[in-house]
């Protein structure tokens, strides 16, 4: 179980991630995108954590939704809308509860995917962040299913996210900006699958 002081911990984490990894992110974004996904991700983060202090007596589901709100409307490009509108349904489907167990966790990941899914109008095997979020959310309810410690789910689900992520290089993208190019794309590993992979790596570090 994660109380509302662990999460904020994690979203502490992750924004570090992002930041270590933006030059790379950005320069993932270099041939199919607008060359910014790492610097705009780690401005939406960097603006996260300022606000997370003010959050320490917030339940879980109204931090999630604040970061949510927060990466809407700092971060540019298509990145900003989805990593929001991911947050912003977890944060809705966990609620105003003061502690976090796998099981939630894992169907506010699942209410996340959605509304990637549906704000993106994507789906899997389109080169898109989704194509590490959907295997990594089902190897980890596999794992859970399968009465796995949340460590050992949460390793299940980095395993399959960066198995994804490495997939994309291997898919045209029909969605976005990568979009634009094409089959002259393939070969290039999609920023926001790799910075989802990151952020995933990040709750599995600091669970």
């Amino acid at each position: 179980m994660l109380d509302n002081q662990k999460v904020i911990a994690v979203l502490e984490a992750i924004g570090a991630a992002v930041e270590a990894h933006k030059e790379y992110l950005t320069e993932l974004d270099q041939p199919i995108g607008d060359s910014d996904h790492g610097i705009n991700l780690a401005r939406g983060f960097q603006a996260v954590s300022g606000r997370l202090p003010g959050m320490a007596d917030a339940d879980i589901g109204t931090i999630f939704k604040n970061v949510g709100m927060t990466l809407v409307s700092t971060v540019g490009g298509a990145s900003g809308p989805l990593y929001g509108t991911a947050f912003m349904r977890m944060g809705m489907t966990v609620g105003n509860t003061q502690e976090l167990s796998m099981d939630g966790f894992l169907k506010g990941l699942e209410s996340a995917v959605e509304g990637v899914k549906q704000r993106g109008h994507s789906t899997v095997e389109e080169a898109t962040m989704l194509d590490a979020m959907v295997p990594a959310l089902e190897a980890m309810k596999a794992a859970a299913a399968d009465g796995k410690d949340p460590k050992t789910v949460l390793e299940a689900g980095c395993q399959a996210s960066w198995a994804g992520a490495e997939h994309t290089k291997d898919l045209v993208a029909t969605k976005g900006r990568a979009s634009y190019v094409g089959e002259r794309g393939l070969g290039h590993q999609d920023p926001g699958a790799t910075s989802f992979s990151y952020l995933l790596d990040a709750v599995r570090e600091n669970l």
